[in-house]
């Protein structure tokens, strides 16, 4: 792959890129609005400290003329002590035919193992993918940072554990052709199988039936770039397992543009890894955090939509008539008391304003 290594004015590697002929970067800066400035230095040294532009000053030493870009989208992955299933992922997206432009991996281990970090290592130095490193993590602010460093005008978001479908770059671009904007693709969990909709039945995210829908999943979804830094990028303040990120953004989306567009073409295989991700916040019926009630309490406080109020009401009643809480009915003081965290939580969140990204210098 052609690439092209990137220096800023103050002298810093950045990860190599690829490039073609023709082809020109306006230089964006941005700041996050209602909170302090979150978004991570796209540099993989994590010893340096942190500045405000996001963007390159200049374009040196180009080692092939050719054009490099394959498809005019970008895939973002944010990933969390996440190791060898990682690295699976990666190189079967690499793989795919027609490739992505780029590959941007934001990652916010904090150590990984031996193995894993030569394999990242390897990718990087090949121009495979762009290796982004925080040390803060968070899904929002992952997807943030990965947004803005993306170069082309789609950009897909996908899971750091999934097996993608041989088509999956193709069906987002081609759904995108068709209804630019937001496009979902389909998602099999574990023991899942693509089925069609039978008459009157609720959607799901398994269907092979192509959809007008109002909600999506993270793990796979593409969206126009523009678009979505006008919209803010996704709100940083769902923290923890950043539980309802993807419905508060998903509804301020809808609110503007219209309907979300399903594509069953665009597959993965979600393989649900056993650690990492939003598994390394605890399991929700299993922990006093709150790590997952913030995110629904603050969704439902920033939206407010109708009977808002009922389903906060409601909530805490709801997330102990479980089966896991008739048989250890001692964890139901705990599990209510993580309620009352989240609330309280969400309250202040929902008081200070929603951390969104905000282009104050641009083309």
């Amino acid at each position: 792959m052609p690439l092209c290594c990137a220096f800023d004015t103050e002298g810093y590697w950045w990860s190599p890129i690829p490039i073609g002929i023709g082809l020109t970067m306006s230089i964006h800066t941005f700041r996050l609005v209602g909170g302090k400035q979150s978004l991570p230095d796209a540099r993989p040294l994590s010893a340096i400290p942190a500045r405000q532009p996001y963007g390159f000053d200049r374009m040196l030493s180009c080692s092939n003329p050719e054009q490099a870009v394959q498809s005019r989208l970008s895939v973002v992955i944010p990933t969390y002590q996440r190791e060898a299933v990682l690295l699976d992922s990666l190189h079967q997206l690499i793989q795919l035919k027609p490739a992505p432009a780029e590959i941007i991996v934001v990652d916010q281990t904090p150590q990984h193992d031996a193995n894993t970090e030569q394999g990242l290592q390897l990718l990087e130095a090949r121009g495979a993918i762009r290796w982004l490193r925080r040390t803060q993590p968070s899904i929002p602010a992952a997807m943030n940072a990965g947004l803005l460093a993306a170069h082309s005008d789609v950009v897909l978001f996908l899971d750091d554990d999934i097996r993608p479908h041989a088509g999956l770059v193709s069906a987002h671009l081609e759904a995108q052709s068709l209804h630019p904007g937001l496009v979902a693709g389909q998602v099999l969990q574990p023991g899942q199988t693509s089925v069609p909709l039978a008459p009157a039945e609720p959607f799901r995210f398994n269907s092979t039936d192509p959809a007008s829908i109002q909600e999506f999943m993270g793990g796979n979804f593409s969206i126009r770039r523009d678009l979505a830094v006008a919209l803010g990028g996704f709100d940083e303040n769902f923290v923890g397992a950043a539980y309802r990120f993807e419905a508060e953004f998903a509804f301020r989306y809808t609110r503007r543009h219209g309907a979300i567009h399903y594509t069953p073409d665009g597959l993965i295989h979600h393989l649900q890894a056993s650690a990492g991700g939003t598994r390394a916040h605890g399991h929700h019926l299993r922990t006093v955090k709150p790590g997952h009630s913030v995110g629904a309490y603050y969704y439902l406080l920033r939206t407010r939509q109708p009977q808002w109020w009922r389903q906060a009401l409601i909530r805490p009643l709801r997330s102990v008539r479980t089966r896991h809480h008739l048989l250890r009915p001692w964890w139901i003081p705990l599990t209510l008391l993580a309620e009352a965290r989240g609330w309280w939580a969400a309250l202040r969140l929902s008081r200070a304003g929603p951390r969104l990204i905000d282009v104050y210098a641009g083309n």
